[in-house]
């Protein structure tokens, strides 16, 4: 089969072909018809050791499929269904699995593995998509999911004033997720106004520049203080800037990987008496929940599509993801060449 592996810090992915994975006994073998290239993916290529990736590995976990064959424990599943797949693999057996949460199992792998013509998952990570959607929409199940943890875990009420900042798909998602549960105003922020369209396409209600000048737009948009701020981007003091703009005893969510540290001052935080709190992945009942957002409505996360390339163009189109463009969601389509 042909995938897109990872060579080294500095050279763009290479599109090699390497052999086709075979399926363990809990196990299906996908042909995969979308993989959604995520900001982490650029993020392991600059530090792999951090994220153990190793020469002639193949990332992405945003994936949706065919299962083409199953392995001889696998009764759930037969050649022909159509899948979208949670990237967290567990044990399938412990508390944390059993829950739905195996994101938090302590046996827990995200795997990679979908910029390649098929890939190898277990059953119990995937998921049939609803008739009417189409399989390489079923990509972007993994990037909702993300996007309705955060608000999750935020504890947003109807009528909130909510702040995010970064417009990356991430960031849009979390603004799609906050407008659907009952947020009044939703403000997205970023450095430039690539993504301003989008942002109200996908449910924002306004659209703000980062800096100096953020908290008095904000308050000029809306008539006051954030309640809950998201730190979507991932980049240092931004959690710190987050702490600031947020009204007093109200809450701020880290979605954005920063990787190497961050400094900030908690004074902001305590004199305010607000919450910061981390979300990362999500559990089944979200993924699920997820899928069923990308049916009709109103606003859909499929407006962040930007782009469908074949493994021919990863390379290419991988390097050009690390500039600030107005491309947002690129979904790598296997089958197109």
């Amino acid at each position: 089969m042909r995938a897109a592996l990872f060579e080294a810090v500095g050279r763009p992915l290479d599109v090699k072909t390497i052999e086709t994975p075979q399926p363990g006994a809990d196990e299906v073998l996908l042909r995969v018809a979308a993989c959604g290239i995520c900001g982490s993916d650029l993020h392991m290529t600059e530090d792999p050791e951090t994220f153990a990736l190793k020469r002639g590995g193949v990332l992405g976990h945003e994936i949706s499929g065919e299962v083409v064959a199953c392995g001889t424990k696998v009764a759930n599943f037969k050649s022909g269904d159509r899948v979208a797949v949670a990237p967290m693999r567990g044990c399938g057996h412990c508390d944390s699995c059993s829950r739905g949460e195996p994101a938090w199992c302590a046996e827990m792998r995200l795997i990679g593995g979908g910029y390649a013509e098929f890939i190898t998952v277990t059953a119990r990570q995937c998921r049939r998509l609803p008739d009417d959607l189409p399989t390489e929409e079923g990509a972007l199940a993994e990037p909702v999911a993300v996007g309705l943890h955060a608000v999750t875990r935020s504890g947003l009420k109807p009528g909130n004033r909510v702040l995010v900042l970064g417009a990356g798909p991430i960031g849009l998602l979390v603004a799609f997720w906050a407008r659907r549960l009952g947020a009044a105003h939703v403000v997205v922020a970023d450095l430039n106004r690539h993504q301003a369209e989008r942002a109200a396409e996908i449910g924002a209600t306004a659209f703000a520049l980062s800096g100096e000048r953020l908290a008095e737009e904000f308050r000029a948009l809306t008539g006051g203080a954030p309640d809950i701020v998201f730190e979507c981007v991932g980049k240092r003091g931004l959690i710190d800037a987050a702490c600031r703009l947020v009204r007093v005893h109200g809450t701020v969510v880290a979605v954005g990987l920063c990787v190497g540290g961050d400094t900030w001052d908690p004074f902001a935080a305590i004199s305010k008496e607000i919450q910061v709190i981390f979300a990362v992945f999500f559990t089944m009942a979200e993924f699920d929940m997820a899928l069923q957002a990308l049916g009709p409505g109103r606003h859909q996360p499929q407006a962040l599509v930007t782009g469908r390339i074949g493994l021919a163009a990863v390379p290419d189109a991988f390097e050009a993801l690390r500039r600030r463009t107005t491309q947002c969601k690129v979904l790598i389509m296997p089958a197109v060449g």
